[in-house]
């Protein structure tokens, strides 16, 4: 049994590092991540698969909430109709 150790300081720099670029790369290209297929395959070769979920979700929520923060929040028009 592989026994999953915590990645050392190092290692999480470079996760950090490369979660940045990619998620710069895909700042640049409005989210188009056939343009960042390089960045994405190094983040991922990077980090914990564990970790490259959590960012995925962690940029849609930060995502999600700038929208909210410069949109404001619009319900679905068919919204507590029944």
């Amino acid at each position: 049994v592989a026994k999953m150790s915590a990645p050392t300081m190092e290692e999480r720099k470079a996760c950090w590092g490369a979660r940045d670029e990619f998620w710069q790369c895909l700042d640049r290209h409005a989210d188009d991540a056939s343009k960042c297929e390089k960045l994405r395959l190094s983040f991922e070769s990077r980090c914990p698969q564990q970790w490259v979920k959590h960012f995925d979700r962690r940029r849609d929520f930060l995502k999600y909430k700038r929208k909210l923060e410069t949109e404001g929040y619009h319900p679905p028009e068919d919204a507590g109709k029944s």
